[in-house]
């Protein structure tokens, strides 16, 4: 439906009408002709304030879209380009700027850059259009025939034009980076063409993805199979700085072509380069080569016009089969829970999560085992809905209620309505804003030597931590990025994400955009070098524990980060993994007593370094071992007001209590609010063990390999000898560290090459298997323990490249012999 807009300025529309017989004429358009024509529609000059020079090109802009919807040209080939190339030379430049050009990232589409775009688009009769930032309708004026067009704009002079140019067009202004969502339920376009902002957002102000934000709300509203043609700031490309970001964006579409312009917007006022995307809505095909041009002539002899695939519309998914029971056990049923209508909004607003407060603890429900069915204890939410698996904690934890909470977070409305999140995922985030509404007791200043704290009436009050313990598939990075958005919408634009490895960062970014956040939000800090400042003015600053450690000279990550964060730093520190932390303490090892881990005291350094920190914990293994609980120096668990005078004393005495007193531990957070532990229920699940019957063959390989290994033990033993690693004469050890070292390499390449061979020989009876159970109508998931994907790249890398030509590489397990 067309939202009602004012129409353009009566003076306004007058002048670009005078203008349009000097478009026609063939001449140039100068600044005194268009002057002429503003003082005559104004009744006066810009020097007595009637206009001004910024308003005068907004109006040659409208007139040129006038212009060119009079022309009533179809663009079918690339030579009808040229007209329009001719047209844009007989332009002035414009040399002037408003504030409120710059606010609104008012620069737009050159008529030579439109005529590409829309050819390029290859409009068909049937399509549905959409433009997201329309502006004076430059890219969209020589559109040809098309079933229905939608224009977005959010200044509302320029609505008016718009209106005046396409008064068929639906018209609306809403922000572009939203679109999706505000958009509701209206038809879905089979085409848009787009110039969006660059570096400004509605409520952002600068904002350096702005145009990515646009990209991403784009394609989630175009249709599957639509094309999407772009123009984009030149940064976003496979360069290494932006191949992450750039990569996640375009993922699931294909991109057929793909081009770079580096002069093309000189009659607007600046030199800037931008890159043009074609983009079909397609699973993902290799992107093309990029094609650099400096000016648009040049670039038409090297384009080609690609086919549209048919758009289809959006079904609706089906609705997964859930288990019936929520117990650990087959045997047990229990009912299904109660489906919830709701109504998914138009918009998507931050709001208040809405939830009731229970006084009494929800009822628990029947235990199989040692296990309960999990429930939020002490809330019941109105829109949100149940884990896509039922959960279920211990008996010793579900009998224990949760406190109520104070806290109400604020979320965007589709998070909640269209379940993205999950009641017990929602719970998460409660109480975890409920933690860090308060503080361990005491004031404390950091230890000068060592990882402690120590008490002083002149230090900082630190604020109190929160630790998710749920298991595989609760989806606990998904509520760490809730956490983290939910603050981030409170203005915390700076969170720390600590994870366990490089490769988690994809993980993370899908995490966070699924939520409706943008990949390039989370950056990994390997993007800066270690002796310089990091320059992130927002965003999640991904870390990994090993980088965490890591020092050169006298810089170190620590002091990096800490730096970036700032003194006053509030933001999100989520340790991911926080296991990976538990060496902090130090204990007895297999070769008697270690120190502390140098990860695990760099943790803890930062959470000693930032006392206002909001720090979460995430970790399946919380509360199985008592290291797993020493680097937790934000749970209170020791010091003022509690029975253990520091961390070492909480170790010893918990250490003595064995698993009971864990379990004590973890109970007495739960009831204060600061520990959760949910896992995966396996109600349903049935299990059959796959049995394999070596064949005759099968057994004369295992035997001929055996006896070779036993060679190859022979042969090490006699090599060892010669290289005087052992005294064969005396029986004596001469080099015990360099015989350590080949018996325990020999041994593991030993386990590496049967395992291989045994899986190899498994591999009928399971392909078999699988076979039938697809015959059957089911599907088969399969995991794969290893990918040999290290061996492979080493042996690409001693590739020569007449080698690479002709291809043959073997990864069986014969390289080991």
């Amino acid at each position: 439906m067309t939202d009602l807009f004012h129409a353009a300025n009566r003076a306004d529309r007058e002048a670009a009408r005078q203008l349009l017989p000097h478009l026609s004429s063939g001449q140039p358009v100068t600044r005194r002709r268009i002057n002429e024509a503003m003082v005559a529609a104004y009744g006066g000059s810009d020097a007595e304030g009637r206009w001004t020079q910024r308003e005068s090109f907004e109006v040659l802009e409208h007139a040129l879209a006038l212009h060119i919807r009079a022309l009533d040209r179809t663009l079918t080939s690339l030579c009808d380009v040229r007209p329009i190339i001719d047209l844009a030379g007989r332009l002035p430049t414009q040399t002037v700027r408003s504030e409120e050009q710059i606010e609104w990232q008012q620069f737009s589409t050159p008529v030579d850059i439109g005529a590409v775009a829309v050819l390029l688009a290859n409009v068909q009769p049937d399509d549905i259009i959409l433009e997201p930032s329309a502006g004076n309708a430059l890219l969209v004026a020589q559109l040809g025939r098309h079933q229905a067009l939608h224009l977005n704009e959010l200044d509302p002079v320029r609505r008016g034009r718009l209106a005046d140019v396409f008064p068929y067009a639906v018209i609306t202004g809403h922000d572009g980076a939203t679109l999706n969502s505000s958009l509701g339920n209206a038809e879905r376009p089979t085409l848009i063409i787009m110039n969006p902002p660059f570096s400004r957002s509605l409520g952002r102000g600068a904002d350096d993805y702005a145009a990515v934000r646009h990209l991403q709300a784009a394609l989630r509203r175009l249709r599957p199979g639509g094309r999407l043609v772009a123009i984009m700031p030149d940064w976003f490309g496979p360069s290494a700085r932006m191949r992450d970001q750039y990569e996640t964006v375009l993922r699931e579409v294909t991109v057929r072509t793909a081009i770079r312009l580096e002069k093309c917007y000189l009659k607007h006022g600046t030199s800037i380069a931008v890159r043009l995307f074609v983009i079909d809505k397609l699973p993902g095909k290799a992107a093309p080569a990029v094609i650099q041009r400096s000016s648009v002539s040049e670039l038409l002899d090297a384009l080609v016009i690609h086919e549209r695939a048919p758009a289809r519309r959006d079904l609706p998914a089906p609705t997964p089969k859930r288990s019936s029971g929520v117990s650990m056990f087959r045997a047990v049923k229990s009912s299904r829970p109660e489906p919830r209508p709701y109504h998914g909004p138009v918009r998507n607003d931050v709001l208040p999560v809405d939830y009731t407060k229970l006084d009494t603890p929800a009822p628990l429900l029947d235990q199989t085992g040692v296990y309960l069915p999990y429930r939020p204890s002490r809330i019941v939410f109105a829109k949100a809905g149940e884990h896509p698996t039922a959960l279920v904690e211990s008996v010793a934890m579900g009998s224990i209620p949760a406190p109520i909470p104070d806290y109400v977070p604020r979320l965007p409305e589709r998070t909640v309505a269209e379940r993205l999140l999950s009641a017990s995922q929602l719970e998460t985030v409660i109480y975890a804003g409920h933690a860090w509404s308060q503080t361990i007791p005491g004031r404390f200043k950091p230890n000068k030597e060592g990882v402690g704290l120590t008490l002083a009436e002149d230090g900082d009050a630190y604020r109190t931590g929160f630790f998710l313990g749920d298991g595989t598939g609760a989806g606990k990075g998904r509520q760490i990025a809730a956490c983290i958005l939910d603050n981030w919408l409170q203005g915390r634009r700076r969170n720390i994400w600590v994870t366990k490895n490089a490769p988690l960062l994809e993980d993370a970014r899908r995490d966070w955009t699924a939520l409706g956040g943008l990949s390039g939000d989370i950056q990994p800090v390997s993007n800066w070098k270690i002796d310089e400042p990091i320059k992130l003015d927002q965003g999640v600053l991904l870390v990994t524990y090993p980088t965490l450690r890591s020092l050169r000279g006298e810089h170190s990550r620590l002091k990096q980060i800490t730096d970036w964060a700032g003194a006053d730093y509030e933001g999100v520190i989520a340790f991911d993994e926080a296991h990976e932390m538990g060496g902090v303490a130090g204990g007895e090892g297999a070769l008697g007593a270690k120190e502390g881990s140098q990860q695990g005291i760099c943790g803890v350094l930062l959470q000693n370094h930032l006392p206002s920190a909001r720090v979460l914990y995430a970790s399946a293994t919380g509360a199985s071992d008592i290291n797993n609980l020493a680097y937790a120096v934000r749970l209170g668990l020791w010091g003022p007001e509690t029975a253990f005078a520091d961390r070492e004393q909480f170790i010893s005495s918990i250490r003595k209590g064995g698993i009971a007193a864990m379990e004590l531990v973890a109970r007495d957070l739960k009831a204060t609010g600061l520990y959760m532990a949910r896992a995966l229920s396996f109600a349903g699940v049935e299990y059959d063990i796959l049995k394999h019957e070596l064949t005759p063959a099968q057994i004369e390989i295992y035997d001929t390999y055996a006896d070779a290994w036993s060679i190859i033990h022979q042969n090490m033993e006699r090599a060892l000898e010669l290289t005087a690693v052992v005294d064969g004469l005396e029986n004596a050890t001469l080099n015990s560290g360099a015989k350590v070292s080949a018996r325990s390499r020999f041994e593991s390449t030993k386990q590496r090459f049967f395992g291989q061979v045994l899986l190899s020989m498994k591999l009928p009876t399971v392909i078999s298997a699988a076979q039938q159970h697809l015959e059957n109508g089911q599907s088969v998931v399969m995991q794969l323990v290893t990918t040999a994907e290290s061996i492979l790249d080493r042996r690409l890398g001693a590739l020569s490249p007449d080698e690479r030509a002709d291809l043959e590489i073997d990864l069986s397990p014969r390289e080991y012999v």
